[in-house]
């Protein structure tokens, strides 16, 4: 899966360093695609992550089969 990173995403990277592609990856994979409620064509992904139990949430947007436009992420505990 190709990442393609928002101007949003690429500012708040630098603050949240221990979110990591694979991470991102994991949880985009690994859970339901739910719709955002507040923009559209946008879809959420609420993961635990292992082996830290931690849950990641990724607001992303689906550009093609295999690309992925990663909008923001970050941790809900």
């Amino acid at each position: 899966m190709e990442l393609e990173y928002s101007e949003h995403w690429k500012r708040k990277r630098k603050y949240r360093k221990d979110i990591a592609d694979g991470y991102i990856r994991y949880a985009i994979i690994n859970s339901h695609a739910l719709t955002d409620r507040y923009r559209e064509n946008t879809l959420n992904a609420v993961c635990r992550i292992p082996p830290s139990g931690r849950i990641l949430k990724v607001v992303y947007r689906k550009l093609a089969k295999d690309k992925v436009k990663i909008i923001t992420a970050f941790w809900l505990d």
